[in-house]
């Protein structure tokens, strides 16, 4: 059994609001150089949650459920950050205000740029939410650690979600299943951020060749992924044998740079992370949520 400091890991209530979606009107061109006029980010999505597919919508850097945030004209400052920084995958939210009022939902990511918090809610609750509703998190997971692993870093992880993602000890490291194992190469926008405690990065997806020899084509929202030779310990950086272990916050994108976002949980500087190739390695299997929601 992992040996964990949860005991001491601090639990501390943020509070954001359904984040709108922003308007853009305008024509963008993606990585060929077509224009292209989509929906994007924010706001209740109703037909997207974490178990369905990260490609194939009619959409760019689609958010799955709901996305939030606390305050759209400064979203870089406090007390934007402490939201995004307190708000960890697999943390409770509830609604408190409006006709859903009471519903629990997970916290599934954050998406860098926009800042936001990704929750997926139950479909009844969805069903009945509005765009004024507040929701409260309760922030648990950053300072967690692994007591026998002290070079496997941990970050933006409940701990009860660590407990049930079926990892195994080994003499130098961790297996730890994943849906898939991403090249270093492919990762794009985002890299260099050290924001460890919030946001994403990308999957760049210009080479569908390459998408389709490392079996990237049937990423999932949700997905638990392996990044090759990527540093993400103290940001997010080329090197040769570190792993990073993260889960799939957003859809694919359009721009040249971008695709699939991943939020990180877990990284070292040494190959001490071991991926274990599991399709049912996704944050809807393991928590019943989303597409795997129960009676679904």
């Amino acid at each position: 059994m992992l040996r964990t400091n949860s005991d001491k890991v601090v639990t501390m209530s943020v509070q954001g609001k359904v984040a709108m979606p922003p308007g853009r009107g305008k024509h963008l061109t993606d990585r060929d150089g077509k224009p292209f006029l989509l929906p994007g980010i924010g706001g209740i999505v109703y037909n997207v949650k974490v178990g369905d597919p990260a490609f194939g919508w009619a959409a760019d850097h689609v958010e799955p459920c709901v996305s939030s945030l606390v305050d759209e004209k400064d979203r870089y400052s406090d007390p934007n950050t402490g939201y995004n920084f307190y708000s960890c995958v697999g943390n409770e939210a509830r609604l408190i205000t409006g006709p859903a009022k009471g519903a629990v939902g997970t916290v599934t990511g954050h998406h860098g740029g926009a800042e936001h918090v990704i929750i997926d809610f139950p479909d009844r609750a969805l069903e009945r939410m509005t765009m004024d509703d507040k929701i409260l998190i309760r922030g648990c997971g950053q300072g967690l650690k692994l007591l026998d692993h002290p070079d496997i870093h941990l970050y933006s992880l409940d701990w009860r979600l660590l407990g049930k993602m079926r990892l195994k000890e080994l003499r130098g490291g961790l297996e730890v299943p994943v849906a898939a194992v991403v090249p270093g190469a492919l990762m794009g926008s985002g890299t260099g951020s050290t924001a460890m405690g919030s946001g994403d990065y990308d999957i760049m997806t210009t080479d569908a060749g390459m998408l389709e020899r490392h079996g990237l084509t049937g990423l999932r929202l949700g997905d638990i992924v392996a990044i090759q030779d990527h540093d993400n310990v103290y940001g997010r950086s080329f090197r040769k044998g570190a792993v990073a272990i993260g889960i799939v916050v957003h859809s694919d994108c359009y721009s040249a740079g971008h695709g699939p976002g991943v939020t990180t949980l877990m990284a070292s500087s040494r190959p001490l992370l071991h991926p274990r190739l599991d399709r049912k390695a996704n944050i809807a299997d393991i928590l019943t949520i989303g597409r795997r929601a129960a009676g679904r």
